[in-house]
């Protein structure tokens, strides 16, 4: 079946459902070629306003991978930053789950998930159809096959489907790097799978629907320009919800109320990996510009990748500083998790003009980030690596900020905040329920003292440190013995 390619005011390119693509002949591609090369003697005005649309094609085609490369990156920052935070028996069973949800999310928007939120979506509607599709147009199907008359149906699309597509599936899987950061060291794996199966076939392409696949939100003019709340807080009430039902890490609260400090295992890695995700959030925001085929174009995405980087920047200084204020202490990850709650609270509107606004939302997203954290923290909520607090609470404030930057509905804004939310909250926290009881959700007390890399994988994640803790306490023995 065919289906057309076109943009959504404001949202995402909408891809298309295809037969397979079989490869042209080099024999067909100079055919194809010899046909061009006449147009650009009978015809050259022609032949140089197609190449021109060409070209357009090509930068714009090349951005979607290019930009959604960037976003694929962001997903080892958030393995990297994770796995960092985590203690060192756990860390490979953390690999894993990162390396995992990334692929199963991949496999289930394309199969489904993709149609529910782009596919046969009637204006103003809820829900888009369930259907298995290939990417690719009739158009390029034929092009691929070596007929050049339809060249100009391919470049009229302004993009190949399939890189668009792949633009798309690298947002569905950060949103789930959000989900596995939230429950590290204390998810079962298999459990959590079978969540970020459900939640990138249903819960993230649905609320996708209502708002970037042209729904009732978008008809409305909601505005969410890089998904500050599509991606963010989408993720984000997705893993508070299963950090209600999972529950805290043993020990993490004292009976006081009091907080047991757990320091990450390596600094410098979970540094790397904000930086990883600061990268990422470029192609993330810059990519959203969805065009690239005009000085225009270039000029836009070069005011987004500068504002997304001055809010990042901004909320790095406001969380070091502002963190002993709310939280009663300066920690190095607190400031961290400011970078990133500034680089949430932008990308929903970070093609504004005013560089100053990107400053002051993304240093007001860090007070939110602070806040939601303190909120959790006092009521036991534990968010292992703060990432409900960076990217609920962070994109909560970039959405609503949108309508005093970009001139949107305050109660457009609002609205679309609380509709998501309610939504995928409440769908979340039903589907970790039915986990629980059928599978049971939580490692067991032995697991988890023992760490989830030997009882779940059978490894050491660095046997190195293992070997040489087990060398110097047989080398304090043996000097006890000789002192004797």
């Amino acid at each position: 079946m065919s289906f057309e390619i076109g943009m959504l005011s404001g949202s995402r390119p909408i891809l298309a459902a295809s037969p397979g693509i079989p490869r042209a002949s080099p024999g067909r591609r100079l055919a194809a070629l010899a046909a061009l090369s006449s147009l650009l003697l009978l015809n050259p005005v022609s032949a140089y306003g197609a190449l021109e649309k060409e070209l357009a094609f090509t930068l714009g085609s090349f951005s979607f991978l290019f930009w959604g490369a960037l976003v694929m990156w962001m997903c080892a920052g958030f393995a990297m930053v994770e796995a960092g935070s985590v203690s060192t028996r756990n860390a490979s069973a953390i690999c894993l789950k990162n390396l995992g949800s990334f692929s199963i999310a991949s496999l289930a928007y394309f199969l489904v998930g993709f149609s529910i939120m782009y596919v046969a979506v009637e204006p103003g509607g809820w829900f888009g159809t369930v259907a298995l599709h290939q990417v690719s147009s009739d158009a390029e199907i034929a092009l691929l096959a070596g007929d050049s008359s339809s060249l100009a149906g391919v470049t009229d699309q302004g993009h190949a489907s399939a890189s668009a597509w792949f633009f798309q599936v690298v947002f569905v899987a950060s949103a789930c790097g959000i989900i596995s950061g939230t429950l590290a060291e204390r998810v079962k794996l298999f459990p959590f799978f079978v969540f970020v199966t459900v939640f990138s076939t249903i819960i993230y392409p649905v609320a996708g629907c209502w708002t970037w696949g042209g729904g009732w939100l978008a008809d409305l003019g909601f505005k969410d320009f890089a998904g500050s709340t599509v991606v963010h807080s989408a993720g984000g009430w997705a893993a508070l919800a299963g950090a209600i039902v999972v529950g805290a890490r043993s020990g993490k609260f004292h009976k006081d109320g009091t907080i047991k400090p757990t320091p990450p295992n390596s600094v410098p890695t979970v540094v790397l990996g904000v930086f990883i995700i600061w990268l990422g959030f470029i192609g993330f925001n810059a990519g959203s510009w969805l065009s690239l085929g005009s000085a225009g174009d270039v000029v836009g995405i070069s005011t987004v990748v500068v504002n997304t980087n001055l809010a990042a920047a901004a909320a790095v200084v406001t969380a070091t500083f502002v963190s002993r204020w709310i939280l009663r202490r300066r920690d190095l990850l607190d400031s961290l998790n400011g970078a990133i709650a500034g680089l949430v609270a932008i990308a929903a509107g970070p093609e504004i003009h005013g560089h100053g606004a990107a400053i002051f939302i993304g240093a007001t997203g860090a007070v939110f980030c602070l806040a939601a954290k303190k909120t959790l923290e006092s009521l036991k909520i534990d968010d292992e690596v703060g990432a409900v607090s960076a990217h609920m609470g962070a994109g909560i404030w970039g959405t609503l900020a949108a309508s005093f930057a970009a001139g949107e509905s305050l109660f457009v804004q609002a609205l679309g905040v609380i509709a998501v939310g309610a939504f995928v909250f409440s769908v979340s926290i039903l589907v970790w329920k039915i986990l629980d009881f059928v599978l049971g959700v939580r490692i067991s007390p032995e697991v988890e003292r023992e760490g989830q890399d030997k009882a779940a994988l059978g490894i050491e994640p660095f046997p190195e440190f293992v070997m040489a803790e087990a060398g110097d306490s047989q080398l304090a023995r043996l000097r006890k013995d000789d002192r004797t």
